[in-house]
This record gives C-alpha cells, structure tokens and sequence, in this order.
C-alpha cells in the first residue's frame, strides 16, 4: 500500500509530507506516528540510534511521558527525488514544570511507496519560560 505523496517530490508534494508528519507527531500518538514508517525504519533521534517501527513506538511512548503538552512545528528546508530535510521546533514542559523550546533539524528518506525508512534528527533543548512561548 503506498502512503501518498510518493516520491519523486515536488515542492509542494514535500510541502505536503512536512505538513502531514506535523499534523501525525501533534497527535502524541506512538503508533499513529510510526505508520509512516517502514517496517525496518533507522533513525538517529539525539544520541539514540534504532532500529524498525517497534522501536519506534518505544521511543516516542518514552519521549511524550517526559515531554508534556508537546507542541510541534515544522517547516521544509529542501528536498530531492526521494529526500526531504526539515527544521523544526517544538515546546514542551517536564515533571517540574520547567518548559523547553527544542530546535532541530531531520534528514529524511523515503521508500517508492512514500514511507520513511531513514530519520536522522539532531536536536538541541533551550529552556524557556512559561511566558516565552510562543507555540
């Protein structure tokens, strides 16, 4: 089954991949999230490197317990036949109540059917004050 846009993309078929990846990680739902990869996805999200859609699910399950009222904003940098790089931003608070503006940039690569098999996200954390945001 494919996962519409498929590559090779256009702007506007890469505008269209950013804005549906935001729309899936803004819903804080693992699984919902990981259907946009395949099955043996890789990513390097920070200093975790992983393996496949399980994984996956993990990861995102453990990031949005610490990650509280997770906020995401995403834009297209650039983009080739089958690649998409994005930078993005996302606010989010921990335990403490101590809020976070997190920046980053992801490098993405999709299969023919328009699922992303490879995600490398670099990711740096800035904290912030409740009155600062702006997400």
């Amino acid at each position: 089954m494919q996962r519409l846009p498929i590559p090779p993309f256009t702007h506007e078929t890469a505008a269209q991949k950013v804005k549906l990846a935001q729309d899936a990680w803004n819903t804080k739902d693992p699984e919902r999230v990981a259907g946009a990869y395949t099955i043996d996805t890789v990513w390097r999200n920070r200093s975790e490197f992983i393996t496949g859609r399980e994984a996956v699910i993990a990861l995102l399950k453990r990031k949005w317990e610490k990650e509280m009222d997770y906020k995401l904003k995403k834009e297209l940098w650039c983009y080739t036949d089958n690649h998409i790089a994005v930078r993005f931003e996302y606010e989010w608070h921990d335990a403490s109540g101590q809020w976070y503006r997190s920046y980053g940039n992801e490098m993405w690569e999709f299969d023919a059917d328009g699922y992303m098999q490879k995600r490398f996200a670099s990711i740096n954390d800035v904290a912030i004050q409740e009155s600062e945001r702006y997400l």
